[in-house]
């Protein structure tokens, strides 16, 4: 009786299962050739409506020839900050077998410079996409009118 108990102890265990869909062929997936690209499809994503009401943290999953897979939203958080959990940003990065990414996250307060727990983070992620071999491309901080690239500005 015991010997049928133990075999049938792994039909108690979880399935993982990892499966990345898309319905977007990829030569109609946008390309990123610049920030300013990034900036574009990041700001049509956004909702206009909370942009500049609380701070959001989002992820563009990229391929190896820089076609957009998608985007994740990582957190929302409040007016001045969100939380980041990078087992989160880099699940979806795994998930979708993405070979680049690009972070970004909103302020509200329309000021485009990074604080210092931005540049933080931004170390922290670039270190783990190492390490996981998909590699930070940049972060940008945006707004409505303008955004900040870390990669341009010799900040990455």
């Amino acid at each position: 009786m015991k010997n049928a108990q133990q075999n049938t102890d792994w039909q108690k265990v979880s399935e993982i299962e990892l499966i990345y869909k898309t319905k977007v062929k990829s030569t109609e997936r946008p390309c990123i050739t610049s920030s300013r690209d990034a900036y574009r499809v990041l700001l049509d994503s956004w909702d206009p409506g909370k942009i500049e009401f609380f701070e959001q943290f989002k992820v563009l999953l990229l391929s190896q020839s820089n076609r957009v897979m998608g985007i994740y939203e990582v957190s929302s958080g409040g007016i001045s900050g969100t939380v980041v959990d990078m087992r989160l940003l880099f699940a979806a990065a795994l998930k979708a077998a993405a070979v680049g990414i690009i972070i970004t996250h909103n302020h509200p307060s329309g000021k485009t410079s990074p604080s210092e727990a931005d540049r933080n983070m931004t170390r922290k992620i670039r270190e783990a996409g190492k390490l996981l071999d998909i590699p930070l491309l940049d972060h940008l901080i945006v707004t409505p009118e303008t955004y900040y690239s870390f990669a341009d500005e010799g900040a990455l």
